[in-house]
């Protein structure tokens, strides 16, 4: 990914191979936008909207701030950075219009709250590592964004009855990532009580990634029955999962992308950013 620094040069008057200068700042706005949103969210706040005007009234657009990426894994955005509050601005500029924004490490149910209570377009939301996250705060953040198509959350303990309630929320869930700890998946009371809630609320399901997971037989086997259009599925590491006869031959007859329990998480951007 390009860097403001990298870019700013841009932003001066250079020598052209024919030897005439050109003011790169004059740039129409739809090139500089193009070019501006190659960064983050972080890049663009803290340098590129303070190189020249120019760049700062584009940085300003509702149209650049669709998309919000704070990526803060680097241990050093994550402490030299007030996250939260840069979150919201972002959320703040695109005045109604973000459609999709990922949240690592700092999430908390009053930030997913502020968010959603101002992106009614929301299509996708992506939580991860947010340790300070509830599942009904999360529940009752998603009842607000009906449109929503594609859902994150890792890391966190989720209640079949918060999930259900967002599938009843959200009937355009098309994309469901509930990634977990597998060390703590034989720690559930219900094992299979997520799937239920999944298979019962939502039908509109094309990919589920449930690492570490520690639904048996009898929950994905409703996960099947309830979700017909299932067409990406992610086991790895559901180790109560023993696929055998029928249910192995229904799974490789349906799923196009079935990922089983044994496969590897070992570079793989799916798997190894969550457990590794």
């Amino acid at each position: 990914m390009a860097s403001a620094s990298s870019l700013s040069s841009t932003c001066v008057p250079s020598l052209m191979k024919d030897e005439k200068w050109r003011n790169w700042a004059e740039l129409p706005p739809e090139v500089t936008s193009s070019i501006l949103l190659r960064l983050g969210a972080i890049e663009i706040l803290q340098n590129a909207q303070k190189v020249c005007k120019p760049w700062h009234r584009v940085c300003k657009d509702p149209s650049m701030w669709r998309k919000i990426d704070i990526d803060n894994r680097d241990d050093r955005a994550f402490f030299k950075y007030k996250l939260d509050s840069m979150c919201r601005h972002a959320v703040d500029r695109s005045q109604g219009g973000l459609v999709e924004i990922e949240i690592w490490y700092y999430g908390t149910n009053d930030l997913i709250k502020y968010i959603t209570d101002r992106s009614s377009n929301l299509k996708s939301l992506g939580l991860a590592r947010c340790m300070l996250l509830t599942d009904e705060g999360v529940a009752k953040a998603v009842s607000k964004v009906p449109l929503l198509e594609e859902l994150e959350v890792s890391y966190c303990l989720f209640t079949g009855e918060s999930l259900r309630a967002i599938g009843q929320s959200c009937p355009n869930l098309k994309t469901l990532k509930l990634n977990r700890n597998p060390e703590i998946m034989f720690s559930n009371c219900g094992l299979d009580d997520n799937a239920k809630a999944i298979a019962g609320s939502m039908p509109e399901l094309r990919h589920l990634q449930i690492l570490g997971n520690g639904l048996t037989n009898k929950g994905l086997k409703a996960i099947l029955d309830g979700c017909p259009h299932l067409e990406h599925l992610d086991i790895r590491e559901c180790y109560n999962i023993d696929l055998f006869g029928d249910l192995m031959k229904r799974c490789v007859e349906r799923i196009k992308d079935l990922r089983l329990p044994g496969d590897s998480t070992d570079n793989d951007s799916d798997g190894d950013e969550y457990f590794y």
